[in-house]
């Protein structure tokens, strides 16, 4: 069994600056790629950014393009999502993943491993 586990959420002002953190826990599996996606109350659950084992490829959305920096530590089975220039409309639940087969776009892949969420709310 794989667990996940964000940390780092919590309440920042307009144009402030958080770091999540994700580590992922169990026997060894294996994976292509993590990922970062948030969700607000009643809307869909939205792809923040993705980057493959080994950081080779990086993939944001574009409402986070120039703003957010995805990194990994793989030797910590861990992923990491720097987020600067907050804005309000980044408010939201952020949750980390897991993908463990190869993607020809981690935008819309399944993935297979999800943590609980960690809560993000910019705010003055």
């Amino acid at each position: 069994q794989v667990q996940l586990v964000e940390s780092g959420g919590g309440l920042v002002q307009p144009g402030g600056s958080l770091r999540l953190s994700c580590r992922a826990f169990g026997r060894s599996f294996l994976r292509y790629a993590m990922a970062w996606f948030r969700q607000v109350p009643g809307k869909d659950r939205e792809f923040v950014s993705a980057i493959t084992y080994g950081g080779g490829a990086r993939v944001y959305a574009d409402s986070v393009k120039g703003r957010f920096i995805i990194s990994s530590d793989n030797a910590k089975d861990s992923v990491y999502l720097q987020m600067n220039s907050l804005k309000p409309e980044d408010t939201a639940v952020y949750y980390c993943a897991v993908a463990r087969t190869y993607s020809t776009d981690l935008t819309t892949h399944e993935y297979d491993y999800w943590g609980p969420g960690t809560q993000v709310t910019v705010s003055s």
